[in-house]
C-alpha cells in the first residue's frame, strides 16, 4: 500500500529492505519487437556514435516505436550531472565534452532511418554555460536541412543550472526561449512525480521550477503544444496524481502520459506499487475529462510513447 500522507518519503523507502525485489507483473511483461528493427537502429547509432534514450533508458516499447519510424535521441552524451535515483542514465562523473559533429550525426541517422517523428532530449548539462539550450537547437537546424518533413519534439531539463552567472530564474526563461524560436512541434518537461516525492526521485530539481518551464513555454508561444509526464510507483496517492494533474493543466500543459515506474538495478529506487491496467484506465480517463488534448496512460507508457500522434 503506498505510504501514507504523514510519512516522509525517506522513511517510506527504508521501510521496505533496498534489496527486495517484487515480481514483476504479468502485465508489464512484453517482447522487444523484431530483431531486424532493433538491430538496424542499434547499428546505425552505434556507427555514428551517437545515443537514444531508447537504448540508454532499455525502454520497453523500442521495438514498436522503431517500427512506427519514432526515435528519442539522447544528446550532450551519455552522462547527466543530476542524480535522478529512479533514472538509468550514467551519472557520478564528470560528463564528456560536446561532440561538435552530433548534430550532423542525428541528422544523418534520422535520414537513413526514414524517422517522421524525432524526439530530441538530453541528460542535464549543469556544466555548461547555456545548460544545453543551444545544443538542442542546433541539432533541430540539422534535422530539419537533410529532413525538411521530419516533426520535431524536444523533451528538456529544467535549464536551471549551467555555468553562465547572473539570475537563475532569468536564465533559465533566456534558453527556453532559444528552444521556443526554433518551434518544436512540441515542448515536452516531465515533472515525473507528485510534489510531495520530488526530493527523493528528482535530485537537483524542483516542482515548481518544471512548471515553471511548462508556464514560460506558453508565456513565449501559446501555439506550441506542451507536455509533461508522471512516473507512478513511487508511494504516490491517487489524490497526488491528480493534484498533480491539476497543477499541470493551471501551468498550460496540453498533453500528459503516465507510466509505470520499474526500477533499473538494485542501487535505484525500489518500486513501492505496480498500478494495473484498470487504474491506469482510470487515471487516464481523469486527466481526459480535466481537459488534456492527448492523453497517454497505461503500465509500459513513457514520455514519448505514439508521440508522432
Amino acid at each position: 500500500m503506498p505510504p501514507s500522507s504523514h510519512s516522509s518519503p525517506d522513511q517510506s523507502y527504508r521501510n521496505r529492505s533496498q534489496n527486495f525485489v517484487e515480481p514483476i507483473p504479468y502485465w508489464l511483461r512484453r517482447p522487444l519487437g523484431k530483431a531486424s528493427e532493433l538491430s538496424s537502429v542499434q547499428r546505425i547509432i552505434k556507427q555514428r556514435q551517437i545515443h537514444t534514450i531508447c537504448e540508454e533508458g532499455r525502454c520497453p516499447n523500442r521495438g514498436e516505436c522503431y517500427a512506427q519510424k519514432t526515435a528519442t535521441f539522447l544528446l550532450m552524451g551519455p552522462t547527466c550531472t543530476r542524480s535522478c535515483a529512479f533514472c538509468q542514465v550514467d551519472k557520478g562523473h564528470a560528463p564528456m565534452p560536446l561532440d561538435p559533429e552530433e548534430p550532423q550525426k542525428v541528422a544523418e541517422a534520422v535520414q537513413i532511418l526514414g524517422l517522421r517523428y524525432v524526439v530530441l532530449t538530453s541528460v542535464a548539462r549543469d556544466d555548461l554555460a547555456d545548460a544545453g539550450s543551444g545544443w538542442f537547437v542546433a541539432t533541430m537546424d540539422a534535422i530539419r536541412h537533410l529532413n525538411p518533413e521530419t516533426q520535431i519534439e524536444v523533451l528538456t531539463a529544467d535549464f536551471w543550472g549551467g555555468q553562465g552567472g547572473g539570475n537563475p530564474q532569468a536564465l533559465q526563461y533566456q534558453r527556453i526561449a532559444t528552444v521556443v524560436k526554433a518551434q518544436p512541434a512540441c515542448y515536452n518537461h516531465n515533472v515525473e512525480t507528485v510534489q510531495r516525492l520530488q526530493a527523493s526521485v528528482r535530485r537537483g530539481a524542483k516542482y515548481e521550477r518544471s512548471l515553471d518551464v511548462l508556464r514560460i513555454v506558453k508565456q513565449l508561444d501559446p501555439r506550441i503544444p506542451t507536455k509533461s509526464g508522471l512516473m507512478l510507483g513511487h508511494g504516490e496517492t491517487e489524490a497526488e496524481i491528480i493534484e498533480t494533474l491539476t497543477d499541470l493543466r493551471e501551468a498550460g500543459c496540453d498533453r500528459i502520459t503516465l507510466g509505470q515506474y520499474m526500477r533499473p538495478s538494485l542501487e535505484h529506487l525500489p518500486v513501492q506499487k505496480y498500478w494495473t491496467p484498470e487504474e491506469f484506465e482510470h487515471l487516464g480517463a481523469i486527466a481526459t475529462d480535466m481537459g488534456f488534448a492527448q492523453v497517454r496512460s497505461g503500465p509500459l507508457v513513457r514520455s514519448s510513447y505514439h508521440a508522432g500522434e
